[in-house]
Formats: C-alpha cells, structure tokens, sequence
C-alpha cells in the first residue's frame, strides 16, 4: 500500500518470535486479513498476536501503544488491546513490535449491521468513557486539532478525484464543515480512528472491542464522532449521538472530520486497499445523502 513499506510475512515473524521470546517459538503464525493499513497482523498460536509497523510512519505507535493501552484499559467498557511483549529491532526488521493478547470478536460491515441501535449505544458508551478520563499527560490526538488545518489536504483529494466525485458538492459540505464553532472547551481523550476495522462485535452485533490506539490522544474529541457515518446506518445516527452528549458543533465538526478522512483515504487506497477505498465511498455517499 505503500512506497515505504516494509516486506512481511509469516517466517519473518516466526525468526523474529523465535528470538526474542523463544517460550512462544513452536507456537504457529498465519497472517490475518486486515483492511488496516500501517501495521500486519499475525495471529501467534490460539492466544496471541504478533503486531509489526508497516513503514516507518507507523513505528511510534508501537511506544505509544505500550505506554497508554495499561493505563486507558482498565478504564474502558470494552476490552482493548493488552500488551505482553515488545520485540526489538534486528536484522531481520529494523523496528519495534509488538505482541498482545489476543481478542475474539469480528469486524462489522457498514451497511450490514446486525443491531444498529444497540452498537450506536455501545460505541456512544464507550467515547463517552473515552472523554471521561483524566487527560494525565497525554499527547496531543493525531485527529485532535481544528478540522481546518485539514483544509489544504482535503481539497487537494478532491482534485486528485476529479470526476470520481460531486466536486461542487463535497466542497460545499467541507466548507460547511469549516465554518462550525471551533472546541473550546477542555482537551479529552479520544480514540481517533472508530472504523469498522478497529471495531470487534461478538454474537447479536454488541460492541466487544476496540483496537488500534496508534491515534489516541487529548484534544477536540470531535474526530470520534467519524464512525456514525463510516459503520452506523442514518436511522442509528441519533441514538448515537445522543448517546455521547454531542451539541451541534461538536456533530458538524465530526461530520467534517468523517467527509475529509475519507476524502483523502479514497484516491490514496483507491486500487491498493479496496476495504478501505469502499468505505470511503460510503461515508461520502452517506453524507451526500444527508444534506439531501
């Protein structure tokens, strides 16, 4: 997916185990299916995963990951990734990695969730919890800052589609975006990248999990908000929204952020990650529809 980015696969990770944490050396390594896109993942005998940054983009959020998912965990609803182990670069890969427990669940797939409602409540459960905790001394969110330092990015995306997108349309509801009341109130915590891949339901649709911390930081907690248009249906939006608390700067502002990331993401991943390219198309045609 990327210029940068490192060559991996299952016998690198097994030397690589092998090494560093040789109890776990005769355990089998295969390669999961992941739309995600700055690290592989691999599954590491019934109980575990192998985590390893894609380019070097990804390679702090490896630290990051190990320092705040002890201290945010056991303050959340769901369960989130628990780090066991960090493998330190060699020969074979020039970066740290990580290993967790691993977590069951499923991705769920805009367009086709089981209870809509009931993971609106679940996932507005948990950005609630999120915002919750003490800020401590967290960093600053990777999606923490105003939607308007997005502007030049997103309207380069939109040119790069050219005709693969309303143009008009898509620009005016950016601007839209642009002219919402800025967060003024307390920097909090928020995850940064709700999408469906970053989600694990278990059986009936309910909310089991959520991974991926690479993005999680203090600031304007808007950018969590993204997932009422990249996975919920409209009919669930509000109960979502009403769950979290969100005024209706805090919803333009994550209607904002929602239409640039997938904006950017769509010409970028457009024929290297389809998942993520589709929905992208989705969250544009979701809010499209919404303006009418």
């Amino acid at each position: 997916m990327h210029a940068d980015e490192a060559d991996v696969d299952a016998p690198l990770v097994r030397r690589l185990v092998a090494r560093r944490f040789p109890e776990w050396a005769g355990l089998p390594v295969r390669r999961l299916a992941s739309s995600g896109t700055e690290n592989a993942m691999f599954r590491l005998g019934p109980r575990l995963v192998v985590r390893l940054p894609r380019r070097p983009g990804a390679v702090p959020d490896v630290v990051h990951e190990q320092r705040w998912l002890p201290r945010l965990g056991p303050l959340l609803p769901v369960a989130v990734p628990e780090p066991l182990g960090v493998g330190e670069p060699d020969e074979d890969f020039p970066w740290p990695w990580s290993v967790y427990r691993w977590l069951e669940g499923r991705n769920p797939v805009a367009g086709a969730v089981e209870e809509p409602r009931r993971l609106a409540v679940d996932l507005g459960t948990f950005v609630r919890s999120l915002r919750r905790v003490a800020p401590w001394d967290g960093p600053p969110g990777h999606r923490g800052g105003p939607l308007r330092d997005r502007d030049e990015p997103t309207r380069a995306a939109v040119a790069e589609l050219g005709a693969r997108v309303d143009a008009a349309a898509v620009t005016a509801l950016w601007e839209r975006a642009l002219d919402a009341p800025a967060h003024t109130g307390a920097a909090v915590w928020a995850h940064g990248d709700l999408s469906p891949g970053n989600v694990l339901v278990g059986p009936g649709g309910a909310l089991r999990a959520v991974i991926d911390f690479g993005t999680a930081g203090v600031g304007d907690p808007a950018a969590d908000l993204i997932v009422a248009w990249n996975l919920l249906p409209g009919h669930a939006r509000d109960t979502f929204r009403r769950t979290v608390g969100a005024d209706d700067a805090e919803w333009a502002r994550g209607r904002g952020w929602a239409l640039s990331v997938s904006l950017i993401q769509l010409p970028y991943y457009w024929d290297t990650n389809p998942a993520l390219a589709e929905n992208s198309r989705h969250v544009i045609t979701e809010i499209l529809a919404e303006a009418g």
